[in-house]
């Protein structure tokens, strides 16, 4: 067996846990057997303190190691490390507080505010509160991974800080702090140089993308053909009605919304555009029939050539614009169709950088768009693509990812699927040393039943007027959402599903009334207070939205 597989993230980390107790028990033990010195307070502040700024050190020093050496598994244990340093941090005040200074918390902020050295330590340590906080992987998905890495950069503060607390709490001999100086000076040194050419390298081949017009648009499109990909997926591609170019521009990887009328009802979906923002005269989607969706027996049964279906696009924040020297796409089933927008926009430029698809399926008979992938491997050698049959390979695992994609420690990694495989393939990414951060992730979320019977339209023709309260704006619309009102204005409302689901779009509504097909997102407290659901709230007379 390979030293690869006996030594893995786990492993790494566990040893980590192990080897950061034994100084805390060793204390102990000499603590409890009176085995401490002449002077066993002042022995436990500066031993202590001296293992925090070892731990903390250690953590900063992950990432330049890893990038040196090429040994990915380097970045496990880091969070252990960050986290003990916090441990021995926090005990090495609190052994100050409650023994030097005999818990006296006047005492003690008195001391603090005298002495210079205790500016720069107590402030690193109230710096390091909120990271050890959010250090659970469930925080990085309540905060984002971007803010959360954001925040997580606080040790480029902290660490330095405990450096400069050491320094000038030694009075003679300052030979250990100035070398932790040095290690740590370098350590963000390198930092900031790789920091640096990583944007000349991403500013040297960023490719001229289109660009995005912020204007949501709405609207009615043709169906001009439906292909069948498999036995269970069909293609669907719509132009507009005049045969022009299409009144809308998109970034590979977002999606669209349709409203569909089903038995007099009105049916909202979001489907991830499936063909390349390059062709401007028509956008695809590709729908698989689900044996209890909805919608999708209605478009597999039901929609034929040449019918007119309502069109809301573009949305979403799941794309990739070409920036970078590589991406790496994983899909599962019907998640191809956003890394399928990729493929075709990248291969259609002509980009330079290299293209991973990695995509699992059940079966051999499930794989969409198989032949197209094959003609575009052979005409770009820069497009790599593997498929994994679970069938007859098991499920994607970190062997595979890590044989399929060389030397795979940074991002950008597109994942797309079943939730489940979204979240394991995401714990093997972070296992093999790509930052969560530079890891994105797009979920398939609808309504799971119609809610509300169609509103009807407006009685006298007239367009209702939407005034957005804060921002001062304000448009007239017959059709439109709250939320594509705001677009249109130019307002910043959050949004994400567009489906009702998420509740990211919720905002109050200061008067009028609106309609809703889907409420999943709102509390019986929130209809209270009056909070609407953007993605859904059509103005059923003049309203005023607190936005």
């Amino acid at each position: 067996m390979s030293t690869s597989k006996l030594v893995d993230g786990t492993f790494l980390k566990r040893l980590v846990i192990i080897n950061a107790l034994v100084p805390a028990l060793i204390l102990a033990w000499d603590g409890y057997h009176d085995q401490l010195g002449v002077n066993a307070i002042n022995f436990l502040i500066r031993t202590t303190g001296l293992l925090g700024l070892v731990f903390l050190t250690l953590s900063l020093l992950i990432t330049p190691l890893r990038r040196l050496t090429g040994w990915n598994l380097a970045i496990a244990p880091r969070r252990q490390l960050g986290l003990f340093g916090f441990f021995y941090i926090a005990t090495h005040f609190l052994i100050f507080w409650l023994y030097d200074r005999d818990g006296s918390f006047g005492d003690t902020l008195g001391e603090i505010i005298a002495r210079p050295y205790l500016w720069f330590g107590f402030g690193a340590l109230v710096l390091m509160i909120p990271l050890a906080l959010t250090s659970l992987d469930t925080m990085i998905t309540r905060l984002g991974p971007k803010r959360w890495k954001l925040l997580h950069r606080l040790n480029y503060v902290i660490v330095p800080a405990g450096v400069v607390h050491y320094y000038l709490l030694v009075k003679s001999d300052v030979r250990q702090p100035v070398a932790f100086g040095v290690v740590v000076a370098l350590a963000l040194l390198v930092r900031a140089i790789w920091h640096y050419l990583d944007l000349r390298r991403a500013a040297a081949k960023q490719p001229t993308v289109l660009s995005v017009k912020k204007k949501f648009w709405s609207g009615e499109m043709v169906v001009a053909r439906i292909f069948v990909e498999t036995h269970d997926v069909k293609t669907f591609r719509f132009v507009m009605p005049d045969g022009s170019a299409l009144p809308f521009e998109h970034i590979a990887g977002q999606y669209l919304n349709i409203a569909l009328m089903i038995d007099g009802k009105r049916v909202n979906r979001s489907y991830t555009i499936a063909s390349s923002p390059t062709r401007s005269h028509y956008v695809e989607i590709s729908v698989k029939r689900a044996p209890d969706g909805h919608a999708s027996q209605f478009l597999h049964d039901q929609v034929t050539e040449g019918m007119r279906i309502k069109i809301g696009a573009p949305a979403g924040k799941f794309y990739f614009a070409g920036h970078g020297e590589r991406v790496v796409m994983i899909a599962g089933g019907v998640g191809i169709t956003p890394m399928m927008s990729v493929a075709r926009s990248l291969t259609d430029r002509c980009w330079r950088g290299d293209i991973y698809l990695l995509f699992g399926v059940r079966e051999r008979k499930d794989v969409i768009f198989e032949h197209e992938l094959a003609q575009l491997q052979q005409r770009f050698p820069n497009l790599h693509v593997e498929i994994v049959p679970s069938s007859e390979r098991g499920r994607i695992t970190k062997e595979i990812v890590q044989a399929f994609v060389p030397g795979l420690s940074r991002g950008p990694v597109m994942l797309c699927g079943p939730d489940a495989m979204m979240t394991a393939i995401r714990k093997i990414l972070v296992e093999i040393g790509v930052p969560d951060g530079e890891i994105t992730q797009e979920a398939f979320v609808s309504p799971l039943q119609v809610i509300e019977q169609v509103p009807g339209e407006i009685a006298t023709g007239e367009a209702a007027n939407v005034q957005f309260k804060r921002a001062g704006k304000g448009t007239d619309t017959s059709e439109l959402t709250i939320l594509e009102c705001a677009e249109a204005c130019g307002v910043n409302i959050p949004f994400e599903c567009r489906s009702g689901i998420c509740g990211q779009c919720k905002t109050t509504l200061v008067s009028g009334k609106v309609t809703m097909d889907v409420q999943d997102a709102l509390t019986s407290a929130d209809r209270s207070k009056g909070v609407i659901l953007a993605c859904q709230a059509r103005a059923s007379n003049d309203v005023v939205v607190d936005a």
